[in-house]
C-alpha cells in the first residue's frame, strides 16, 4: 500500500502541475513501468479542484459557457496543458505526415501546425459545449462525480494505449520513461473502470454512461488503430492525444444523451 500510495503522488507528479511532497520520491529511479498503475487514481485526485468548481459554479447557476469556460480553463492550468500539447503534435504529424519518418519529425517540432491548432480548437470547443450542458442538466453533485469518472478513466485509456504499442522511437518519452509492465497495464485498466462504472451511471443514468463509455471505447481503438498503422507505435504525443480524445467522447456522450 505504501508503495501503490508513492505512485499515487509519483503520477500526479507527472500528469499534473500539482505539488507532490519530496518523500514520495525517495529511490525512485523515475521510470514509469510500475507507476502508470496508480494514473487513474492520480486522474480523479487531478480533476477534483475543477470538479469542485464545476459544482460550485452549478450551485449558484452561473451562467452556462462561463462555467464551462472556466471549468476547462482550470483543468488546463493544473496539467499545464500537458495532454492537448500532445494531441496538437499528433494532429499535425498525422495529419502532415506523408510517412511515417515524416509524421515522427513533424511531431517532435515543437513549431504547431494548422492541423494541431484545429485539433485544438474543436476539442476544446467540444468540450466546454458539452461541459455548459452538463452543467444546466446535472446536478452539483452529480456533476462532481461525472468529472472525476471522465478523468479515471481517460488516464487509464492512455496506460492501455501506451501498452498495447510498442515505441515509435528509439528514443522520447514512451521508450525513456519504459513501457508499462503488463500487470501495471491491467491493474490500470481495472481501476479506471472501477472509478468510472459506478460513478458515471449513478451521476447521469445507466442508458448515457453506457452510451458515452462505448463512444470513449470506439475513439480508443479507432485512434490507436489509426496510430499502429501510421507510426507503428506509441509516442509521448499519441500517449497524450488517448486522454483528450477519450475525455472528449464521454463528455459529448453525455451531453448528447441527456
Amino acid at each position: 500500500m505504501r508503495a501503490f500510495i508513492d505512485d499515487i503522488a509519483r503520477s500526479i507528479a507527472f500528469l499534473s502541475r500539482l505539488p507532490v511532497p519530496a518523500r514520495h520520491f525517495h529511490g525512485d529511479d523515475h521510470g514509469l513501468s510500475r507507476t502508470v498503475r496508480a494514473f487513474p487514481i492520480a486522474g480523479a485526485v487531478i480533476a477534483l479542484p475543477a470538479a469542485l468548481l464545476a459544482a460550485v459554479l452549478a450551485v449558484i447557476v452561473a451562467p452556462p459557457f462561463v462555467a464551462a469556460s472556466l471549468i476547462v480553463a482550470l483543468q488546463l492550468m493544473i496539467t499545464g496543458a500537458l495532454h492537448e500539447d500532445g494531441l496538437a503534435d499528433t494532429a499535425d504529424g498525422l495529419g502532415a505526415g506523408r510517412d511515417r519518418e515524416r509524421a515522427l519529425a513533424i511531431m517532435k517540432d515543437s513549431r504547431t501546425g494548422v492541423f494541431g491548432v484545429v485539433a485544438l480548437v474543436m476539442t476544446l470547443l467540444i468540450r466546454v459545449a458539452a461541459l455548459a450542458t452538463l452543467v444546466v442538466i446535472l446536478p452539483p453533485e452529480a456533476l462532481l462525480l461525472a468529472l472525476i469518472a471522465i478523468a479515471a478513466f481517460s488516464r487509464a485509456a492512455m496506460v492501455w494505449h501506451w501498452h498495447m504499442l510498442p515505441p515509435a522511437r528509439v528514443d522520447g518519452l514512451a521508450v525513456s520513461m519504459g513501457r508499462p509492465a503488463p500487470a501495471s497495464a491491467r491493474l490500470a485498466l481495472f481501476l479506471g473502470f472501477l472509478v468510472a462504472l459506478p460513478l458515471l451511471p449513478f451521476a447521469a443514468g445507466p442508458v448515457a454512461a453506457l452510451i458515452a463509455v462505448a463512444a470513449a471505447i470506439l475513439a480508443f481503438f479507432v485512434f490507436t488503430s489509426r496510430t499502429r498503422k501510421r507510426l507503428n507505435g506509441a509516442t509521448g504525443d499519441t500517449i497524450g492525444a488517448t486522454q483528450q480524445l477519450v475525455e472528449v467522447a464521454l463528455l459529448a456522450g453525455l451531453a448528447l444523451c441527456l
